[in-house]
């Protein structure tokens, strides 16, 4: 019986000093000394977000969303929601003045790296708005806002290049 519990222990230990090509396997190595020891290796792990292009390139829509900054003072965001040629739109309803509120997600998306044309802008009597297209890489954008008082609509389509109908309608 000792004779047998040892060979079972003798091969348990062979089993167990084997190596693996697994970078992430803990396994115990025989010393030269006859003594076992243990070593633990891993692979270096890295992770980045997506570029815009590697967004584009992973397909329609996406991550297409991720390109779209919430304004401040957003009250709430519907969306994201596919659109026509692979699109995205999302909905902000913006606790600011219209064209205020307009002025400053101009500000935001030129700093989140959107080179935007101004396509309209205007208003009078506490109500206005702004329409603005934009590109980012070879993402084309349009932003609409518009309101009255201290309540804000912003309205924004993404695609992943300019579309042949870059209308941004309502959700």
């Amino acid at each position: 019986m000792v004779s047998a519990t040892m060979a079972l222990a003798a091969g348990l230990l062979a089993v167990a000093c084997g190596s693996s090509s697994d970078p992430g396997d803990t396994s115990a190595q025989p010393s030269p000394s006859g003594t076992t020891t243990e070593t633990t290796t891993s692979a270096p792990s890295t992770t980045s977000a997506p570029t815009t292009s590697e967004a584009i390139a992973a397909g329609p829509g996406a991550d297409l969303a991720a390109l779209i900054p919430t304004p401040a003072n957003s009250e709430r965001v519907d969306g994201p929601e596919a659109i026509h040629e692979d699109g995205v739109r999302k909905h902000f309803l913006v606790t600011g003045a219209p064209l205020e509120t307009m002025d400053a997600y101009k500000v935001q998306l030129e700093g989140d790296g959107w080179a935007v044309t101004v396509r309209d802008s205007g208003g009078g009597e506490g109500g206005g708005g702004a329409t603005y297209t934009g590109t980012k890489g070879e993402a084309f954008g349009v932003f609409t806002g518009g309101g009255y008082d201290t309540t804000t609509d912003v309205r924004t389509c993404v695609w992943p290049a300019e579309p042949t109908n870059p209308a941004c309608d309502r959700i």
